[in-house]
């Protein structure tokens, strides 16, 4: 009888708590159903995620800076006008966050930052001194249809060389390009750097009975041959305007790995890029054009070559009329743009991210003794700021225990405790939580023992 009692009691709590979890569960649900959702295509960067971009920053950073280049940026709200001119009509009317102002004139958020770097220029030509090494690393907006390594939101690495024109100056677009490989571990194996000429193409094209009228159109027919299968991609360049035996000709241009060698141009690149110590990241290929309107000579493009990953990594090329189209002094320029998404999913996909990335938001954890206490380790908390240490102060009384477990959490190395009997003392009571052992030092030691703690921890 007490055995059949308590397996009712047994089974009447365990439904009396799927029942709570049920509740629960759909309380939560309500909760969420409320809660406005993000932007599709954007992105919540947690700290873990805040974390990665931070280190992405950190890796273009360096790379730019040991080639020479200085950083700036432009703002996020641009006229429609400035892309208008040379940035093609897909990306202005199709791909670009468009609104108007309270005066009627349409804003874009930017979608790439060439124009804008090249008003900037135009702006204070004669007042700067060239040539231009500048890079830039933030956020762009264009309007696409978001999936794995592509949204509406995303961070983009530009780097230019401006007021040089010359193949080498191109081959340091690639070399720099190969740098950032380098730096974050991606092998010659798993990316290349392919490059080609429009100068060289537009030659070509001449030569198949295609007129300049249309070569404009042909570079968009091939900067789209590797999004369509083989015969939308036929479909696609009879409807723009290009007769059987034109297309034929294109398509057996399109295979002429070894055509670089007619350009006196590419032959100079990939000496430049050989003595640059990159000629295994870097490759010629007639298939590489790029879509944008403004280029005017070498093209290059970066993509991951691994048979289980093949995606479009950057890309840039040579652009010396867009001075002159936004109203300054003709001027040569070339660059690239690079984007954190597609970058960040490959390295992901190769194992190539940092696993110990650092979330922590301080090193050292004042606590809160209790409440007679608590102004004392703030200033404790002030004092060992202004030394210059990152110090995270709990923020209320509670059992010291609780707290220790708290700085295990944010990771911090070193927790501090100053209670009655320290701040009598003038010491304070330093826990190192790596090892759990704790020690009293003097107020006036503190700082010199937390550094020592922190260098010769390794993780610190």
């Amino acid at each position: 009888m007490r055995k059949g009692l308590i397996i009712r009691k047994a089974k009447n709590v365990h439904s009396a708590r799927i029942g709570t979890n049920t509740r629960t569960l759909l309380q939560e649900f309500e909760i969420m159903k409320n809660i406005i959702k993000s932007v599709k295509g954007t992105r919540d960067f947690y700290p873990a995620e805040k974390a990665v971009n931070s280190w992405l920053y950190k890796m273009i950073r360096e790379v730019s800076e040991s080639f020479g280049y200085q950083e700036y940026d432009g703002p996020f709200l641009e006229s429609i006008d400035l892309y208008a001119a040379k940035s093609g009509e897909e990306l202005v009317k199709e791909q670009s966050f468009v609104f108007p102002d309270k005066n009627d004139n349409l804003i874009a958020l930017r979608p790439e930052l060439t124009p804008s770097l090249v008003r900037m220029i135009a702006q204070k030509q004669r007042q700067l001194y060239y040539p231009l090494r500048w890079w830039s690393f933030g956020p762009f907006w264009r309007y696409e249809s978001p999936q794995k390594g592509r949204g509406r939101e995303f961070f983009q690495w530009n780097a230019d060389l401006i007021g040089v024109d010359s193949p080498e100056a191109d081959a340091e677009m690639a070399a720099l390009m190969a740098g950032l490989f380098q730096k974050v571990g991606l092998s010659s194996d798993q990316v290349k750097v392919f490059v080609n000429n429009r100068r060289l193409m537009e030659q070509e094209l001449l030569a198949l009975g295609i007129p300049a009228d249309l070569q404009g159109t042909v570079f968009k027919v091939i900067d789209r041959r590797n999004k369509l299968d083989e015969k939308a991609w036929g479909a696609y360049a009879l409807d723009r305007g290009l007769d059987q035996a034109q297309f034929d000709g294109v398509q057996k241009l399109l295979t002429a790995d070894d055509l670089w060698k007619k350009s006196e141009e590419l032959t100079r690149f990939f000496k430049a890029v050989d003595a640059l110590g990159v000629s295994d990241y870097v490759t010629y290929s007639p298939r590489i054009i790029r879509g944008l309107d403004y280029y005017t000579g070498t093209v290059v493009e970066a993509q991951s070559i691994s048979a289980d990953v093949r995606r479009s990594i950057a890309g840039g090329g040579r652009y010396d009329n867009l001075l002159a189209d936004v109203g300054g002094d003709p001027l040569a320029g070339v660059g690239f743009a690079m984007g954190d998404m597609v970058l960040s999913v490959i390295l992901e996909e190769f194992g190539l991210l940092p696993e110990d990335r650092d979330t922590s938001p301080a090193r050292v954890m004042v606590t809160i003794f209790d409440q007679e206490s608590q102004l004392a380790s703030y200033q404790l908390s002030a004092e060992l700021r202004k030394a210059g240490l990152d110090v995270y102060s709990y923020p209320v009384a509670d059992k010291l225990g609780k707290q220790f477990r708290h700085a295990d959490r944010i990771g911090a190395k070193i927790a501090l405790v100053l209670g009655p009997d320290e701040i009598n003392n003038e010491e304070v009571a330093i826990k190192d939580l790596s090892s759990r052992e704790q020690t009293s030092v003097t107020r006036n030691e503190i700082v010199k023992v937390i550094l020592g703690m922190l260098e010769n921890d390794p993780a610190a």
